[in-house]
């Protein structure tokens, strides 16, 4: 298959508040499509490659006001055009379903909504080094609260944006909802409040849905 980047393979993200649980659904959606027979690449955001995760360290440790808004930008943007670079192109070029657990979209949240109002700069930034979206983008969508309850529970070292509170993970939700509206064409919102199965289930029909 060939999609809109240009590319033989399909290129997915999956995108949501902390604690929405996308990231076992990345991960379930990974080995259910290998099963299937699909050549699958399941990588993250920040990280997906040697030099990204080293940044992923960076960003994702340490206190809340470690880096401003803007440093964090061009952290983020680094990370991602060494991933794209050494990870997703060659894979997609090769034919293979990419499954990215978070891509651009955090970014136009994080940075350029939550943490600052830089989504021009987001944009540009993007615009200039990465250059491209993915095929298919599922938002998993949940409850501000129940998250981040989700997500502080899990008690690891990335807890640094956690650390900012609810008020971050409501605005994140709003304007999550809102790129979808922005960005429908790709965007696809699955409601994340049910159980592991059902959330499944509509995950996996609807990326099938752009393999055929």
């Amino acid at each position: 298959m060939t999609t809109k980047n240009g590319a033989k393979g399909l290129f997915v993200s999956f995108e949501g508040i902390d604690g929405s649980g996308k990231s076992t659904q990345a991960r379930l959606l990974a080995e259910a499509l290998q099963k299937a027979g699909r050549d699958v690449v399941l990588t993250r955001e920040p990280g997906g490659s040697p030099g990204a995760e080293e940044i992923r360290a960076l960003v994702l440790q340490g206190d809340p006001d470690r880096w401003s808004a803007e440093t964090e930008l061009l952290l983020f943007t680094a990370a991602r055009r060494d991933h794209l670079e050494r990870t997703i192109r060659p894979a997609l070029a090769a034919g293979k379903v990419v499954i990215c657990d978070r891509f651009a979209d955090s970014t136009r949240m994080y940075q350029g909504l939550s943490r600052g109002d830089l989504r021009a700069k987001v944009d540009a930034l993007h615009d200039l080094m990465i250059g491209m979206e993915p095929d298919l983008t599922l938002l998993f969508d949940m409850d501000p609260s129940a998250g981040l309850a989700r997500a502080k529970s899990r008690a690891t070292v990335e807890e640094r944006f956690e650390d900012f509170g609810v008020g971050l993970q409501e605005k994140m939700r709003a304007g999550f909802l809102a790129l979808a509206d922005e960005f429908s064409d790709r965007f696809e919102v699955i409601d994340a409040a049910r159980d592991i199965d059902a959330i499944f289930s509509d995950a996996l029909a609807r990326v099938s849905a752009r393999l055929t």
